[in-house]
């Protein structure tokens, strides 16, 4: 089970670096873009540490707003769920 949850959220993270990777390219080449509730979809499934990591090495979507608010509200919830499955 341990094995499952864990290749699942290597998976999860790894689509989400690639998504983003993609809405770069698109990006620059003028093309139709990834939508950003698609981009944010992923980080609330699981995939904010992919997130936060192509946003570095991409430098994509570091200055947009309100998707930075919003992708760090994911984490901080995400954060909250982790920190109380823990406590309780």
């Amino acid at each position: 089970m341990l094995t499952t949850a864990i290749l699942a959220f290597a998976f999860i993270n790894a689509w989400t670096i690639l998504r983003f990777w993609q809405d770069k390219q698109r990006a620059i080449a003028g093309q139709r873009r990834i939508s950003e509730g698609d981009l944010l979809g992923l980080a609330l499934i699981g995939g904010s540490p992919g997130a936060l990591l192509a946003r570095h090495l991409f430098r994509h979507k570091t200055r947009k707003q309100p998707f930075t608010t919003q992708l760090f509200v994911i984490i901080a919830l995400q954060i909250g769920l982790i920190i109380g499955f823990f406590l309780i």
